[in-house]
């Protein structure tokens, strides 16, 4: 199993327009982040996770040319916003695109994407085929094995996704339920949000993600889902555990 981070900033991206901070200014690539997303591969299988507005140039920049269905987190534009730039796949593999995601997300799609469903949508237009799935619930996409579990994005509850014991896809989470932890622990790869300094009512702190880490104890950890505000990469870096780091656009990890 492969993953690609497609992108690893938060809803904003990195750089900020107007900010001129130091991580917004900086020359390091590792501190430009674009929205969050990711391409996981297992043997034939090509997945994303999640399909914000800046998947178009994501997916153009790692030469992806095949998904076989894509994993929605929630319905939030910065992990939705780009559903539609994935026609040039649903015209290649001449087959609607496979969308994995709760119910109540589901139905956000059908209204926010109300051209691509019913008989009357226009030519050109894309074709989803929307699969609805549970926590807790395992559900197979070709050779990938997958269990949603619930994650707490704030109020909404939202969906992190699990590979068998090889990784952990969590992101916007500022808490995890019991049963989450519970399956998480002792997982090879967790991938985790962790959005900057400050207490925020939707997302982990960073202080907070390190204690979550500590509690799952995985094998190693990738952080991302991260702000202007949480520091420039390579001065943070130097200050996490060794098997903890901060995951950056484009790094890819083979599981």
């Amino acid at each position: 199993m492969r993953i690609t981070f497609l992108g690893t900033g938060t809803s904003q991206g990195i750089p900020v327009i107007g900010c001129d901070c130091e991580v917004c200014l900086s020359d390091n690539p590792k501190d430009k982040r674009l929205r969050c997303a990711a391409f996981i591969q297992e043997g034939d299988t090509s997945l994303l996770i999640d399909s914000g507005p800046d998947i178009r140039i994501q997916l153009l920049r790692e030469r992806i040319r095949r998904i076989n269905g894509v994993l929605l987190t929630h319905e939030h534009y910065d992990h939705t916003g780009g559903l539609d730039d994935l026609r040039p796949f649903i015209f290649m593999q001449n087959q609607p695109m496979q969308v994995y995601a709760q119910a109540d997300v589901l139905r956000i799609l059908q209204i926010k994407y109300d051209y691509a469903f019913g008989a009357g949508s226009y030519p050109g237009a894309p074709k989803f085929r929307l699969t609805e799935v549970s926590s807790g619930i395992p559900f197979n996409v070709h050779q990938s094995n997958i269990v949603p579990w619930r994650v707490f994005h704030g109020d909404l509850g939202i969906l992190g996704y699990k590979f068998g014991n090889k990784l952990m896809y969590i992101t916007d989470a500022s808490e995890l339920p019991d049963e989450t932890i519970e399956e998480c622990k002792g997982i090879s790869c967790l991938v985790i949000n962790a959005l900057h300094h400050r207490p925020h009512h939707a997302h982990f702190t960073l202080e907070q993600t390190l204690k979550t880490i500590d509690v799952l104890h995985p094998k190693s950890s990738y952080i991302i889902h991260m702000s202007h505000h949480m520091g420039l990469h390579n001065t943070l870096s130097a200050s996490l555990p060794p098997t903890v780091h901060f995951a950056y656009d484009s790094l890819s990890l083979d599981l």
